[in-house]
């Protein structure tokens, strides 16, 4: 399994139930990567998508401990092994865990890959990606060139376990 996520210098992820910030160019790659796959996310995730409802084109498993939480076009699971149970029927398909913190907390140990948009600003958040970092399973194998959008410079960086 791999994470997929933008974060600040500071991995911070999201404010008030939103993003941070949108740039088009990690939006697309984010489509790019999980279009035909399968995606990963908490209930409350899944209600910043538009409409709030599954992003189409993809296998939508949803992570909730809320047993009345119902949403067309989703399978739902209530713990990780369920997600792991799941996971094993997509065999040949990425599966991408997609947020939000909880859920990239809990689901970091099962996976190998992170690609992440690195934000060089500092933002003022309340929901952090597990700083990979300071981690040392974990290190960096790849940084594009520096991007800008406006005036918001970023990196595509790429983490992998130590095997």
């Amino acid at each position: 399994m791999k994470l997929i996520a933008a974060c600040d210098k500071n991995w911070a992820i999201g404010k008030d139930g939103r993003l941070l910030v949108s740039i088009p160019s990690d939006m697309k790659r984010f489509k790019e990567y999980t279009t035909g796959n399968v995606i990963v996310a908490g209930r409350k995730t899944v209600e910043t998508f538009p409409g709030g409802q599954a992003l189409p084109d993809r296998v939508n498993i949803i992570l909730t401990k809320d047993p009345r939480y119902n949403l067309k076009g989703v399978r739902i699971a209530y713990s990780l092994e369920e997600v792991q149970e799941m996971a094993k029927e997509y065999e040949g398909k990425d599966i991408y865990v997609v947020g939000g913190a909880s859920v990239y907390e809990q689901m970091l140990k099962l996976c190998d890959t992170a690609i992440i948009t690195k934000i060089d600003y500092e933002y003022s958040a309340d929901a952090f990606f597990p700083n990979l970092d300071e981690n040392d399973e974990w290190e960096k194998v790849y940084e594009s060139e520096e991007q800008t959008y406006f005036n918001i410079e970023y990196r595509f960086e790429e983490y992998r376990r130590k095997c």
